[in-house]
């Protein structure tokens, strides 16, 4: 009976994406794990321009050198939404450390508006050209975290918490290595 009234549920509209977050919550209640040494990627390619909401052109290039995290994610993404909160929360503590980059294919005004009524601060881009190819994105949310001379530590697909001690643990320890 438990499995009828769900399988119901998702199938209406207005119930449906409320029961993926949550269940996607659930899901985002792990961390992430890092990347082994051996398996992990070097952005080499920089050269990546995103516009921000005020319309300025960007280039990823700016941020060489540094940390960067890069999350790749939609408004209208279960998994996505599922993981916000554990990203605003890191987004709130490591602002001024981390080069943070949230990248959609929608519009500012569609993303702004989101934003706002969840009550996120951080700053969204929209890709202006092609991605680097060592982001070969097919779902999302998708998420990287790059060290200061471009290894990919960690490269996750799914909703995610990216405010746990072991994120943390790892950032802090990227942003205590001098190039």
């Amino acid at each position: 009976m438990f499995f009828v009234v769900v399988i119901i549920l998702l199938i209406i509209p207005q119930t449906r994406q409320p029961i993926q977050i949550w269940i996607n919550k659930g899901l985002a209640l792990f961390s992430p794990s890092t990347t082994a040494k051996e398996n992990q990627h070097v952005l080499t390619d920089y050269n990546w321009l995103l516009k921000t909401k005020s319309g300025e052109l960007i280039n990823l290039e700016a941020s060489k050198g540094k940390v960067i995290l890069i999350n790749f994610w939609g408004t209208w993404c279960p998994p996505c939404i599922a993981e916000m909160p554990s990203m605003q929360a890191l987004y709130e503590d490591y602002k001024d450390k981390v080069e943070f980059v949230f990248i959609s294919d929608e519009d500012h005004s569609l993303t702004n508006t989101f934003l706002e009524e969840k009550g996120y601060t951080f700053e969204t881009f929209v890709p202006r050209t092609a991605h680097p190819k060592i982001f070969n994105v097919t779902s999302i949310p998708r998420t990287f975290l790059i060290d200061k001379s471009g290894h990919v530590i960690i490269d996750k697909t799914g909703a995610a918490n990216w405010d746990s001690k072991e994120v943390r643990k790892t950032i802090d320890e990227l942003l205590a290595v001098d190039l």
